[in-house]
C-alpha cells in the first residue's frame, strides 16, 4: 500500500474538498476535518493541514496537488510528442452529480495540428463552455473522432453491480479509442490517455475484455497541455456534457447546476419534493453524497 503525505495550506485544502465531496465518507477520528474513498486511494484530511493519501492509486490522486519536487512532469513521452499524429481521449461530468458521463477520443494528424491551433483548440478548462460550444462542430468535421455518453439511469445499474467509475470510464476510454482507429486506415503513432489511473490500474479495468487497445498508448496528467488531439477530446466531451445538461434542465424546468456542492444539494433536495426519488435518481449519479444531504435537507 502506498502512502503519500501532502502540507496543505487551506486554499489547497478546500480544492481537495471540493474534489472529492462526491466521494466524502465519515470519518470521526480525532483531528480529522475531511475524508473520502475513491478507486483505489482513501483521502483523509486532517484539521493540522496534512492530507494523507492511501492505497494503491494513492500517488495518481495526490499527484494533482505535489508542490514538492516529487511532482514531476511525465517523462516517458517520446521527443517532440507534441508534433506527433496522436490519438487522443478524455472526459468529463465524473464529479457532477447531475448529468452523464461523457468520453470523446480524436484522432489528430501531425497535418491538421496547424488548423486547430488556428482555430483555438486548447484546454477546455480554458474555454467557456459556449466556446467549446462552438468549436464541437469544427473539430468534428475536421477530425475522425467518437463521443460517448454513460446517461444516469445506465451509471446507476453498473454502479449497483460492483461498477468503479474508474472501470467504467476505463471502458469507455476504450470503446472510444476502437471506434476511432475503426475509421482510420492506419494505426495511429502514439495514443495519449489524460490520466484518471495508473497504466497498470487501467488495464486492470480492462482486463476480460477482447476488444483492448493496448499499442502504443501513453498516459499523462494534463494532456490537454501535452497534444492537441486531448485538447480536442476535452472539448468535444464537455460540449456533449453541456448539451446533456441543457436538455435535463428543460426536462426539469430550471437550470441544473454543474459540480457537487451546496447548490447541488439544494436543487436536488427542490426535485425530491417536486417530483420524487425515482425521477431524481435518473437524472443524477445515485451513490453520491448529495442524495443522503437532499434527503436532510427535505
Amino acid at each position: 500500500m502506498t502512502n503519500v503525505v501532502l502540507t496543505c495550506d487551506n486554499t489547497l485544502c478546500e480544492k481537495i474538498i471540493t474534489t472529492f465531496t462526491p466521494y466524502k465518507i465519515e470519518n470521526k477520528a480525532p483531528g480529522v476535518r475531511f475524508s473520502a474513498k475513491v478507486d483505489g486511494c482513501t483521502i483523509t484530511l486532517y484539521r493540522s493541514g496534512k492530507c494523507l493519501f492511501q492505497g494503491a492509486n494513492a500517488e495518481h490522486y495526490a499527484k494533482p496537488y505535489m508542490t514538492t519536487p516529487t511532482s514531476k512532469p511525465n517523462t516517458t513521452l517520446p521527443t517532440n510528442f507534441s508534433s506527433f499524429s496522436v490519438l487522443g481521449s478524455d472526459e468529463t461530468g465524473t464529479g457532477d452529480y447531475f448529468g452523464p458521463v461523457t468520453v470523446a477520443a480524436v484522432y489528430v494528424s501531425k497535418e491538421q495540428i496547424p488548423l486547430l491551433q488556428t482555430l483555438g483548440v486548447k484546454d477546455s478548462k480554458l474555454l467557456k463552455d459556449d466556446t467549446m460550444l462552438a468549436l464541437a462542430p469544427l473539430i468534428k468535421a475536421a477530425c475522425p473522432h467518437k463521443v460517448l455518453l454513460l446517461k444516469n439511469p445506465k451509471y446507476n445499474t453498473l454502479q449497483a453491480k460492483g461498477f468503479s467509475q474508474g472501470k467504467m470510464k476505463g471502458w469507455m476510454h476504450n470503446q472510444a479509442l476502437r471506434l476511432v482507429i475503426d475509421q482510420l486506415d492506419h494505426y495511429p503513432q502514439a495514443i495519449l490517455i489524460d490520466q484518471f489511473a495508473t497504466k497498470d490500474v487501467y488495464f486492470n479495468y480492462l482486463k476480460g475484455r477482447k476488444d483492448i487497445v493496448h499499442e502504443r498508448v501513453y498516459f499523462a496528467t494534463k494532456a490537454e497541455q501535452i497534444h492537441l488531439s486531448v485538447a480536442a477530446a476535452s472539448i468535444l466531451a464537455r460540449a456533449a456534457f453541456v448539451k446533456e445538461m441543457e436538455a435535463l434542465s428543460k426536462t426539469v424546468g430550471y437550470p441544473l447546476p454543474k459540480g457537487a456542492g451546496h447548490k447541488v444539494d439544494e436543487v436536488a433536495a427542490r426535485i425530491l419534493r417536486t417530483r420524487g426519488e425515482e425521477f431524481l435518481q435518473s437524472i443524477t449519479k445515485w451513490h453520491f453524497a448529495n442524495t443522503d444531504k437532499a434527503r436532510k435537507l427535505c
